[in-house]
């Protein structure tokens, strides 16, 4: 295969910006790929009869971009696209809290807190139980449905009336999130997501053989708009969405937009997937999707997220008439939750250490939120306080990719907006910054420090080309 070799013809401007340029444009085409290695800069600046300096700026000014990578000594190379990435928030191996090394702003797990220090109590309770056996059972019946009563009042405190709803014990949300799709669509059907998302939501949508479509965002979520044409233009059935503290923006929907998408859902028969994750996290927050179309509306809960991150307990909270093809999925992908995983929740839910955990969680994602707002350069998008995550412009003349490869360099781990596009062309210029992974509060802030400098040119973008 012949060498690659840019036409600067139709890229317009100073022509290491040219050179840039048309290695994006090849990139997006495909005909540049991932690995594929480029022309000595040397060997290029020749064959464009340019001088070797604006070659070299070309080159740095795409790997910036986030199109190149270089190794010293093996030359310039295509680089990965983050599409081609391992989903980096389900990767194995990359969710462990070491006290040393790279500050992890990558991970949105929540914090630990005091939970080890209850579970010790209820581990103590259910040793003197003498009805712990039941929970060893393979079905145990009257355990589950237990369960799933506790997991109704749980979600009630959001302002969910249960009326005409059940609710479905999972393995956590992202198994919640699975089985959901899987009673609801068959290959080949059209889902329809947020244009930034989940990144796993995405594999589980691939996997599952659905053809997905993306839906615009604002600055308060969905667009109404743009979900009514893509209702209108194509087959879809199913919505996929976080009306709260949204992955990766943490913007929260008004009570005014979750009316708007709920009278759309009703018009249009859309069955909405409401991912709720992060729902127990605000301590005021509008009511639910679901509540305003109760009747289109699976809810997606988790302990994990608002209680403790190993606590791997969901519910859904679903039409009364979707409950046997849910409980059918669960049942088909792992039978059923572990039973003492879920009684450890149900007896936290009883007994107030839920709600204790829970605010927890929301006072140290406040007390990091506003360090975060207090030492970085730039100014933190409007969204609710008791957030996990925040979404970050990005000033000229950083590239997400750039900004996510400079940051790594001097050891923060952030995530860079194109790892939520369901658009593998789309390269929103933000980072994402998740301030809950880290144990020590003193690392937060050394890594905030370390962002803020980025941010606010403390260091010089060129040093990070190779």
């Amino acid at each position: 295969m012949a060498m690659w070799l840019p036409d600067l013809a139709g890229f317009p401007g100073p022509a290491y910006r040219s050179i840039a340029d048309a290695i994006g444009a090849a990139v997006a085409t495909g005909r540049l790929r991932s690995g594929e290695r480029l022309p000595t800069q040397r060997d290029l600046a020749y064959r464009l009869g340019l001088s070797l300096n604006t070659v070299t700026r070309g080159y740095s000014e795409a790997v910036r971009r986030g199109y190149l990578e270089g190794t010293v000594g093996r030359g310039t190379f295509v680089r990965t696209p983050p599409a081609e990435r391992p989903d980096t928030d389900t990767a194995p191996g990359t969710l462990a809290r070491p006290l040393a090394g790279p500050v992890d702003f990558a991970n949105n797990l929540p914090f630990r807190g005091s939970a080890a220090d209850a579970l010790a109590r209820t581990l103590a309770a259910l040793a003197g139980d003498t009805g712990l056996g039941a929970l060893l059972d393979h079905r145990p019946d009257a355990a589950l449905d237990r369960h799933a009563e506790a997991g109704r009042r749980w979600i009630a405190t959001l302002g969910l009336d249960g009326t005409g709803r059940c609710v479905v014990p999972t393995n956590g949300a992202q198994q919640g999130l699975f089985v959901t799709l899987l009673a609801l669509t068959r290959p080949g059907d059209a889902i329809l997501v947020e244009e930034l998302t989940y990144p796993p939501l995405l594999s589980i949508v691939r996997r599952l053989g659905l053809h997905v479509f993306p839906v615009a965002l604002d600055e308060e979520g969905l667009e109404p708009a743009a979900l009514d044409e893509l209702c209108r233009s194509t087959a879809a059935r199913v919505l996929c969405c976080t009306p709260t503290l949204q992955t990766p923006t943490a913007v929260t929907m008004g009570e005014a937009r979750r009316r708007a998408i709920a009278d759309l859902a009703e018009r249009h028969r859309l069955t909405v997937v409401e991912d709720d994750v992060f729902g127990f996290l605000p301590a005021a927050r509008p009511a639910p999707l679901a509540a305003y179309a109760p009747d289109r509306t699976v809810l997606v809960a988790s302990t994990s997220k608002s209680l403790a991150p190993g606590l791997r307990v969901g519910y859904l909270h679903a039409p009364e008439r979707l409950e046997a093809a849910l409980r059918s999925a669960v049942a088909l992908s792992s039978w059923m939750p572990p039973p003492l995983m879920a009684e450890v929740a149900t007896r936290w839910i009883d007994d107030g250490t839920a709600e204790r955990l829970n605010a927890e969680q929301r006072a140290e994602a406040r007390h990091r939120r506003e360090m975060a707002r207090a030492i970085l350069a730039c100014p933190i998008p409007a969204g609710s306080p008791d957030g996990f995550h925040l979404w970050l412009p990005l000033p000229d003349p950083w590239s997400p990719d750039g900004f996510e490869a400079a940051a790594r360099r001097l050891g923060v781990e952030v995530r860079g907006g194109p790892r939520f596009a369901v658009d593998a062309r789309a390269r929103p210029a933000a980072v994402r910054l998740c301030l809950s992974h880290e144990i020590d509060r003193d690392r937060v802030e050394t890594g905030l420090r370390t962002i803020a400098r980025l941010l606010d040119g403390g260091y010089d973008a060129d040093a990070f080309l190779v």
